[in-house]
């Protein structure tokens, strides 16, 4: 693992790493932001994961996110990994929604992207790996939350790994890739043409098919230009009804699907999940 950057923000660091991937065959950078606490002696903190959205790396929530405040009040490690494999020799798409930045957290199974789209696995295993060994981290504390794709991303991870996360939370998750346009051109591609292979990584089909959460925090701008056509927090609403699972939904009047929504409300999310991580 390579040091990147390291920052002084509230008497903590946040820093910037990268390491090789086995997972991806790449170079994978990481942003990590160590509150204060985490200097004291045999200290062992708790995690909480945020996985970015369509286009983004690890800088955008560093940079935009706002978390580090509540972060250093309450003692969290706080982990922004990358959207996808990067470098010249990674297949890629023309468009913003498939290839590179929008892996989709999946492992693909098609050429070309079979050989390096694995983020399921880099993020589930390889990463948290890295984390465990060079961070001091409690890895039996962890919560998981993520934006839009990264919505999705932690909803199926969280509903596949049951007893990994304390909590999960979303902004403006991709309820249903089997639903919307985005989820078909990412899962047939990575995926494949047959449907049955998408279930997997769709949070509606994991519920229907069994998976469960204790509970769930959704925020969702009401003045999203994604809501209707690709995001549908109306199907995540009746899955979790009909599964008994807890889902608060707030619907945020004016807020769109930038960051200016994200970090309007990232204080709130990292204080549920911190209740959580105790």
């Amino acid at each position: 693992m390579e040091t990147i950057s390291i920052n002084r923000s509230f008497g903590g660091t946040q820093g910037v790493y990268k390491h090789a991937s086995t997972a991806t065959g790449t170079e994978m950078t990481f942003a990590v932001y160590l509150p204060p606490q985490a200097e004291a002696p045999g200290a062992k903190l708790p995690i909480l994961w945020y996985l970015s959205g369509l286009t983004c790396t690890h800088a955008n929530v560093m940079e935009k996110g706002e978390y580090r405040r509540a972060c250093a009040e309450l003692g969290i490690i706080f982990i922004c990994p990358d959207t996808s494999p990067r470098g010249d020799d990674v297949p890629d798409d023309g468009g913003y929604d498939f290839g590179k930045g929008a892996g989709f957290y999946v492992d693909a199974t098609q050429a070309p992207w079979s050989q390096n789209f694995q983020m399921y696995s880099y993020i589930t295993e390889e990463l948290p790996g890295i984390i465990a060994d060079n961070f001091p981290a409690d890895m039996a504390r962890q919560s998981i939350t993520g934006h839009s794709m990264g919505g999705h991303g932690a909803l199926t991870i969280a509903l596949k790994n049951p007893g990994v996360f304390r909590s999960v939370s979303a902004f403006a998750p991709i309820a249903s890739p089997l639903n919307c346009p985005w989820g078909h051109k990412a899962l047939g591609g990575y995926l494949g043409v047959d449907q049955a292979g998408w279930r997997a990584y769709d949070s509606i089909a994991l519920i229907e098919d069994g998976a469960r959460l204790p509970e769930i925090l959704v925020d969702q701008g009401a003045a999203d230009n994604f809501l209707v056509e690709q995001l549908k927090p109306e199907l995540l609403q009746a899955a979790c009804e009909k599964a008994g699972i807890a889902l608060t939904l707030r619907m945020q009047p004016g807020y769109d699907h930038s960051y200016y929504f994200i970090s309007s409300f990232m204080d709130d999310h990292v204080r549920w999940h911190g209740a959580r991580l105790i």
